[in-house]
């Protein structure tokens, strides 16, 4: 059984709600945040990195969001949550699910540092600006009249996803992007989504931006 070391208010929250759509069973953990944002000692010993999140399953340590949702898919999942291998959902899956972390966040995260500087991060304004309109612009392109992802269904890519939204969300990003802000609320009301909110306890992510561990 994998236990999930949950840091509040942390990406954790996502492997959270996907134990929970995928029904299996799961230890959980809680861990508070040390000093209102950072992961404590405890957290940190878990992995070199100290992030969120990560998962244990017997003597296994798993971190990364990607690798772990593809971990408990693979392994828990019986098959559900991710397209068949070699199809054209399966494409698509795959590359969302590197899409996110992999290029979204870094002008996602730029753009609320630099917001950060005043006026010493004017001169950084057209660069980061033009990155994030490209990168959610192509969001946007993509999950109009979507309500998944992926097909017809719900898979791992949407775990993904949803964590940036929020965040986007909260930082007033999402307002030029209709299909995205309604493809985040739909989420968001998923019953397994909500009892993962129950059980996680502390979600706010407005406490403690910008910072992203």
């Amino acid at each position: 059984m994998i236990t999930i070391h949950h840091l509040a208010d942390s990406r954790s929250q996502r492997i959270l709600w996907l134990a929970e759509e995928l029904g299996i069973p799961y230890g959980l953990k809680h861990y508070p945040r040390h000093l209102g944002q950072f992961s404590p000692p405890e957290y940190q010993a878990l992995h070199g990195l100290g992030k969120s999140p990560v998962i244990t399953d017997g003597d296994r340590v798993i971190a990364e969001s990607g690798a772990i949702i593809e971990y408990i898919l693979e392994i828990h999942g019986n098959g559900r949550l991710r397209p068949a291998v070699g199809t054209g959902d399966w494409v698509r899956y795959v590359q969302w699910m590197h899409l996110i972390e992999g290029s979204v966040m870094l002008p996602y995260i730029l753009n609320i540092y630099v917001g950060m500087l005043g006026e010493a991060g004017v001169p950084l304004h057209g660069r980061v600006h033009g990155e994030v309109d490209k990168h959610f612009g192509f969001l946007e392109t993509e999950m109009t009249g979507r309500d998944f992802v992926v097909g017809d269904s719900l898979t791992g890519a949407d775990f993904q996803l949803t964590f940036l939204l929020e965040g986007a969300s909260l930082s007033a990003m999402l307002g030029p992007y209709p299909a995205l802000a309604r493809y985040l609320a739909l989420m968001q009301a998923r019953p397994a989504y909500l009892r993962a909110l129950e059980k996680g306890g502390s979600y706010d992510l407005r406490r403690l931006m910008p910072a992203n561990n």
